[in-house]
C-alpha cells in the first residue's frame, strides 16, 4: 500500500488494547539471551524491531521459540556463543546500539549493518566508550556511524569510561547492559546532561529483575558491581507501549471520546505515560488505574497551548506537535534534539509536514513552535518519512474534520502493525 486516505472523522470512543512496549520488549530479549536459565517472555510485541533483534539473537547463536506473544528465551549464561556473525540491524536503533555493547564485549568477529538511514545515525560514542573498555571495533564506512566490524579487544584492563548523555540515552543503556558480561566492576560516568532519562530508568529496573542492580549518583555516574550477572527470572511480561497509547488517548481528547488504553497504567516503568498528564495541562479530563489510562474532552471545549520541556517523553512528545493544531495560542515543545537522530530528523520532518495543514512553524536546534491555522488544509498528504511515529501522529488530523492522506502508511509495522485498524475501531 503506497498511501492511505483517511476520511473526516468527527469522534473517537472506544477502548484500545495496547500491543507490548518496543523499548521493553528489545531489552527483555537481550537480558534474557545474555541470562543464566530460561526465561518465558509473555506479551513480547510482534513489529519489525523485534524480529530484527530476535534475527540477530538466533544468528549470535541464542535458542529461542515463539508461539503468538510469547516467546521462550534460552539464555547464554554470560557472553553470545556464536563468535563470527554477520548482523542485518534494519532501522532499530535500541536493538544496534545494545548489540554492538553486547558484541563488542563477547570477544567475537562481528559485522552490523542496517538500512541507508541507520548508516546516517550516530554511533560514535558509544564506539569511543567501549574502546576505552578495551573493545576492539573499526568503522567499514563513514567515521562515527554504522556499519561496524567488532573483533576481539583486550577489555582485561581497567573498568571506567565517559560517555556522552546528550545525544542518544541508547549509548548508555548499550553500555549498562553490556556491562555484566566482564564479571568486573564497571563504572559509567555521563558527560553533558543525559536526554531520553526514562529510557534509562527502563534499563535499569529491567536488569535489576534479572539480578543486576546497578548503583548510581543520580545522573552522573553509574556502577555495575564486581561480579554481577544476569539470572533469568523465569517468567517476565511486557508492559502495553506507553509511546503508542499517546495515539489514543490524543484521539479521545480531539474526538471528545472517552478513549480507554489497556496494558499501561499508573504503575508503568515507562516514562512516556507522563503523556497524559501532559494532554491534562492542555484541557483533557484524564483517568487512570493500575492497568489502565482514560482520556476526553467535554463537548465544546477546546485545546489550550502548551509549553513544555519534553525530555521526560521525547517519543509521545511527538504526538503533543500535531494536538498543537488543535490548540488556542502558540504551543512550544522544547529540549527534543534527540528528534534529529531518530528514522529521520523528526524536528525538520514535523515542522515540514505540519506546515502543509496550514500551521505556521518554527524550528529550532532542540525545540518545535507551533501556532495552528484558523482552519486545517484539507486533502494534505503527508509524507512519513520510513518513520513509523510520523504515520500514527498525522492520522490524528482526520479529528480535524479533514481528509488526509498518509503515505507509506506500512512503516508502522516498526513498532505496531495494526495501528490503523485500531484507529479505525475507536473513530467515526
Amino acid at each position: 500500500m503506497e498511501f492511505l486516505d483517511l476520511p473526516a472523522l468527527s469522534g473517537a470512543r472506544g477502548v484500545v488494547r495496547l500491543p507490548g512496549s518496543k523499548s521493553i520488549s528489545n531489552r527483555m530479549l537481550l537480558l534474557s539471551a545474555l541470562a543464566q536459565g530460561s526465561t518465558q517472555v509473555r506479551g513480547l510485541l510482534d513489529s519489525d524491531d523485534t524480529q530484527v533483534m530476535l534475527e540477530a539473537l538466533r544468528r549470535l547463536g541464542v535458542a529461542w521459540t515463539r508461539e503468538g506473544e510469547d516467546c521462550q528465551v534460552i539464555g547464554a549464561g554470560g557472553a553470545f556463543p556464536v563468535k563470527q556473525a554477520e548482523l542485518f540491524l534494519g532501522n532499530a536503533g535500541t536493538a544496534a546500539r545494545s548489540l554492538t555493547a553486547a558484541c563488542a564485549l563477547s570477544q567475537g568477529h562481528y559485522l552490523l549493518k542496517g538500512v541507508a538511514r541507520m548508516h546516517e545515525r550516530p554511533i560514535g560514542d558509544l564506539v569511543d566508550a567501549l574502546r576505552g573498555l578495551g573493545a576492539k571495533i573499526e568503522y567499514l564506512g563513514q567515521p562515527g556511524f554504522p556499519p561496524l566490524e567488532i573483533l576481539p579487544g583486550d577489555v582485561n584492563g581497567a573498568a571506567k569510561v565517559m560517555v556522552r548523555g546528550d545525544v542518544s540515552s541508547q549509548f548508555l543503556t548499550g553500555l549498562l547492559l553490556a556491562a555484566p558480561l566482564l564479571a568486573k566492576e564497571v563504572a559509567i560516568g555521563v558527560q553533558g546532561e543525559l536526554i531520553s532519562k526514562p529510557y534509562v530508568e527502563i534499563t535499569l529496573n529491567l536488569m535489576a529483575r534479572y539480578g543486576v542492580p546497578v548503583q548510581r549518583d543520580g545522573w552522573r555516574r553509574f556502577v555495575v558491581p564486581t561480579g554481577s550477572r544476569y539470572v533469568s527470572p523465569g517468567e517476565i511480561w511486557v508492559e502495553g507501549d506507553a509511546s503508542s497509547a499517546s495515539y489514543f488517548l490524543a484521539a479521545g481528547a480531539l474526538g471528545h471520546g472517552p478513549v480507554r488504553v489497556e496494558g499501561v497504567g499508573r504503575n508503568s516503568i515507562q516514562g512516556d505515560v507522563k503523556f497524559a498528564q501532559a494532554i491534562g495541562r492542555m484541557g483533557a479530563e484524564i483517568g487512570m488505574g493500575e492497568n489502565w489510562i482514560e482520556a476526553r474532552l467535554p463537548c465544546g471545549e477546546k485545546l489550550q497551548a502548551i509549553e513544555l520541556d519534553c525530555n521526560h517523553i521525547p517519543d509521545a512528545a511527538m504526538t503533543l506537535a500535531v494536538m498543537a493544531l488543535f490548540a488556542r495560542g502558540a504551543s512550544t515543545l522544547s529540549n527534543i534534539a534527540s528528534w534529529r537522530v531518530k528514522e529521520t530528523d523528526r524536528i525538520a520532518a514535523m515542522a515540514t509536514e505540519l506546515r502543509k495543514l496550514g500551521a505556521k512553524v518554527e524550528e529550532g536546534a532542540d525545540y518545535l513552535r507551533i501556532s495552528p491555522p484558523d482552519k486545517l488544509v484539507p486533502n494534505a498528504v503527508i509524507d512519513t518519512y520510513d518513520d513509523h511515529r510520523m504515520a500514527m501522529c498525522f492520522s490524528l488530523v482526520a479529528l480535524g474534520g479533514v481528509p488526509v492522506r498518509i503515505n507509506d502508511p506500512r512503516c508502522v509495522n516498526k513498532t505496531f502493525p495494526g495501528y490503523f485498524e485500531a484507529f479505525r475501531k475507536i473513530t467515526s
